[in-house]
């Protein structure tokens, strides 16, 4: 098939995931009030950008791309106070030790494939400095946050496939909204529990504040896959893509980027806290982080938009702790729906050397959750 039309088919395949089938939609039950779109973006002033690259066959299969999150939209350089936490390092988010050290996320979070972190970093950079003045900080240096999972067993992952151009798209397309998921953007070539996985969104409204999650989830192993409590990838063990011809059969090699976004007036030290909960929003899909595993977390809020003025005394306003409880409990469960969001929202794709990765039977799934009586009513579209 010419490679033209192979994009063009991938393109027909894409744009639907906008309006795709989601979780709830299959009857999942879950924990907690949704905001309006269920997405990360329902945190007013998000922004989400997706660039996604299929094209090609065999050793030529391009399925990747990139994702950007801007916390107070593309149009702001405002800083925001922000977190992050890594459960296992074996990935990559770079920017964080100024995050760390200054406790504020000063760009859009990124994401792509392993081996692109590098050229989507500089596109950045360079795609900044040229909409910036050269005398305001902004275009003096940048420490850009750009988190990656390996995408190469459907990828073409040395073949740098994403360029310059494609990180631009991703800025400057992003958009308030809901947000496509499944095999878009930086998730386009990802696996996850042995099925197909890429990107996946919720949220949660509590106390007046508003919890989002973005997740890219390449990880975790079938048998370990859990979707509200029930044993799914024990109850559909058929179709694992690295059974036979991987090297690595039968280990967790894969990774997850978990962006965690709210209103709510946090202080850097409390948004490492609740990078931390991700984690257990994780743990309720079934991952044990393996030691191949990259499962790095960054959180924000884009509450106290003076806090990166450079003179004056800055007055701020802060949750206190002990009412961060709410918080935590609707970040766990943002990230848990998030992931089964990806998985529900992704489809079947054959990728590098003809290697093929089933999407999760939506049909499989619903009779998993009945045959342990976890089933509610389907949302009615």
């Amino acid at each position: 098939m010419p490679v033209a039309l192979c994009f063009l088919l991938a393109v027909l395949v894409i744009l639907p995931l906008s309006a795709a089938t989601r979780a709830r939609d299959l009857g999942v039950p879950f924990d907690g009030t949704p905001g309006p779109l269920n997405a990360i973006t329902d945190v007013p002033g998000i922004e989400v950008g997706h660039t996604t690259l299929i094209s090609g066959e065999g050793k030529q299969a391009v399925r990747t791309g990139v994702t950007a999150v801007w916390p107070r939209g593309k149009q702001s350089v405002t800083p925001s106070f922000a977190g992050w936490f890594s459960l296992n390092g074996n990935g990559e988010m770079t920017g964080t030790t100024w995050i760390e050290e200054s406790g504020f996320l000063t760009t859009p979070v990124m994401i792509t494939n392993t081996h692109s972190v590098g050229l989507v970093r500089d596109s950045y950079i360079k795609w900044q400095v040229g909409r910036t003045a050269v005398n305001s900080p902004a275009g003096e240096w940048s420490l850009p946050v750009v988190a990656e999972t390996w995408d190469g067993f459907l990828n073409d992952v040395n073949g740098f496939h994403v360029q310059e151009l494609d990180v631009v798209k991703a800025l400057e397309g992003a958009r308030s909204g809901p947000v496509a998921e499944g095999n878009v953007g930086g998730g386009t070539g990802m696996v996850c529990y042995g099925f197909k996985g890429g990107i996946g969104t919720a949220s949660r409204v509590v106390d007046n504040y508003t919890v989002g999650v973005l997740v890219q989830c390449n990880c975790g192993r079938r048998p370990q896959l859990t979707i509200a409590g029930v044993p799914v990838g024990r109850e559909i063990p058929e179709g694992v893509p690295y059974a036979r011809d991987y090297r690595h059969s039968g280990e967790d090699v894969g990774s997850i980027i978990i962006v965690v976004a709210t209103d709510a007036p946090l202080l850097p030290h409390q948004l490492k806290r609740l990078a931390r909960r991700a984690s257990l929003g994780l743990a309720r899909t079934g991952s044990v982080s393996g030691n191949g595993s990259g499962d790095i977390f960054i959180a924000f809020s884009t509450a106290n938009a003076q806090a990166g003025r450079t003179s004056g005394v800055v007055d701020l306003a802060m949750l206190p702790n002990d009412g961060m409880n709410h918080i935590f409990e609707a970040t766990v469960q943002s990230v848990e729906e998030a992931i089964v969001n990806a998985l529900v929202g992704a489809e079947t794709m054959t990728g590098y050397d003809g290697r093929k990765v089933i999407a999760l039977p939506h049909d499989r799934l619903q009779q998993a959750l009945g045959k342990y009586n976890a089933q509610q009513h389907p949302t009615v579209k």
